[in-house]
């Protein structure tokens, strides 16, 4: 009876178009993920671990699957220079990436903003006011709505940006992290969910 029960319920959420949130990281490896560059991704206690390499490079580690609409909440804490990003709806050759990136950076360079790698930079940053939603060196969440051409951040609970883009709406691609070039960097994440919409 309890198994007709779940079935039902399945049935039931399927119909109303409700989707579930998966895991993007397992917790134990890189699996549904690719690596972009000679920077270090790699799992630590329970952790996903970004961290600059010897090249001082750009570096990325991508999803396999490509997300068009979709909601993320992803947990991060920053150490040493701390400046990383979340891509979305991007396409990577070696580390030459194009898409949209979700800043996360040292304290007062925009966390939750939208800027455009190998095109028109910065698209749009929070208010200054909002700047101090980051805690750095602690655990953030950062919550990142996409759907059509709008896209929406969310910073530990505080809404940073609400951008409306034409050229974001027409394309679709790949969910990414990045390590920023100049070295010294070194990001913990952990707890990345998506739910497709």
């Amino acid at each position: 009876m309890k198994k007709v029960k779940f079935l039902l319920l399945a049935l039931l959420i399927s119909a109303m178009g409700v989707q579930a949130q998966t895991d993007l990281f397992n917790g134990k490896d890189l699996e549904g993920w690719e690596i972009y560059g000679t920077e270090k991704w790699y799992v630590q206690d329970g952790l996903l671990v970004s961290e600059s390499g010897p090249d001082k490079e750009y570096g990325y580690l991508a999803t396999q699957e490509e997300f068009k609409d979709f909601e993320l909440v992803a947990e991060f804490k920053q150490e040493a220079d701390g400046n990383s990003g979340i891509f979305f709806r991007s396409d990577i050759e070696g580390t030459i990436i194009s898409g949209w990136q979700v800043e996360v950076a040292p304290p007062g360079l925009h966390s939750g903003g939208i800027y455009e790698s190998y095109g028109r930079g910065w698209l749009i940053k929070p208010e200054p006011a909002k700047e101090d939603a980051l805690k750095y060196g602690d655990w953030n969440t950062m919550r990142i709505k996409v759907q059509g051409d709008r896209v929406t951040t969310w910073l530990n609970g505080q809404q940073m940006i609400d951008l409306t883009d034409e050229k974001i709406g027409a394309v679709n691609g790949k969910i990414a992290l990045q390590i920023h070039d100049g070295g010294g960097i070194k990001v913990y994440w952990k707890s990345i969910q998506v739910k497709r919409l």
